[in-house]
């Protein structure tokens, strides 16, 4: 007796436009991550393009939400829903704190964007760590690439194959550790130019060619954050294999409860006598 795979329910539908500004708003961020590999020294926005870039890409962020609002895709139970992931992300985050690379944030990130789609996904990871950072006192000028590192987290696990049961728990638990080694590669880009002296060896040093500045990073990411990362992934993969069935369970239900997309109709109102559609007030 086969088992058919769990249907992906699509809490935020993706229309063509909300689709455009997805994707670049995530060709936009990828740019903004790896900007010391693609913006030469000396020209525009050497030093103050990743802000000028970052305050873009939460306009289209905030263009993705008022869109889909605009346009019914994302409905008043979607939303409820959002709000909701954001809160409970935002709360447990602290109990991990970062230490030792324990995050708590990533595991039901992964989960909600595998059940409720990439438009979800996208939408939670940056609204979880906004609330996150406004709980914390985490504002500041490293928010904008967490928030971003999120949307990626919970995008791409909308975009996971189908699978059921153990082996989808399995595969989410591998994304999750993934995940957390892709993040924090990620993110140490947004300080590797700042952080080091440029005598070092692994410190960026502008002018170089792409090849060494690359390997340059990549002995900076393996011996300043390699440790943190692999606190990240275990967590993950923990938190998934042990939470996942219960969790997946949860948001499956309240989805078959809210039916996101169901058509509303409204039937005609008859008259109690006759059995007719009736026209009066």
């Amino acid at each position: 007796m086969s088992v058919s795979p769990q249907r992906r329910t699509t809490a935020i539908r993706i229309t063509p436009r909300a689709g455009l500004v997805i994707a670049m708003a995530a060709f936009l961020g990828l740019v903004a991550f790896c900007w010391p590999f693609v913006v030469a020294p000396g020209t525009f926005g050497a030093d103050y393009a990743p802000p000028l870039i970052f305050g873009v890409l939460l306009v289209l962020v905030l263009c993705v939400v008022v869109s889909e609002i605009a346009e019914g895709g994302i409905n008043s139970k979607a939303l409820a829903m959002l709000g909701v992931l954001s809160a409970v992300n935002a709360a447990i985050r602290p109990l991990g704190a970062g230490t030792a690379g324990i995050e708590t944030v990533f595991f039901i990130l992964v989960l909600a964007g595998r059940v409720y789609g990439p438009g979800f996904g996208f939408t939670l990871g940056c609204t979880s760590l906004f609330a996150s950072a406004l709980i914390t006192g985490g504002v500041g000028p490293w928010m904008p690439y967490q928030m971003f590192g999120c949307a990626f987290v919970g995008m791409l696990a909308g975009f996971l194959p189908r699978a059921t049961g153990r082996r989808e728990v399995l595969m989410l638990a591998v994304y999750g550790s993934l995940s957390g080694y892709l993040f924090g590669f990620l993110l140490n880009l947004s300080f590797w130019p700042f952080s080091l002296d440029p005598n070092s060896s692994i410190a960026y040093l502008p002018g170089l060619p792409f090849t060494e500045q690359w390997h340059r990073y990549l002995a900076f990411d393996l011996a300043t954050s390699l440790g943190w990362d692999t606190g990240r992934a275990v967590t993950n993969f923990l938190c998934i294999v042990l939470a996942g069935p219960a969790v997946l369970t949860v948001l499956r239900r309240a989805a078959r409860k809210a039916r996101f997309q169901a058509p509303i109709t409204f039937a005609a109102r008859r008259d109690p006598g006759t059995g007719e559609p009736s026209t009066g007030p």
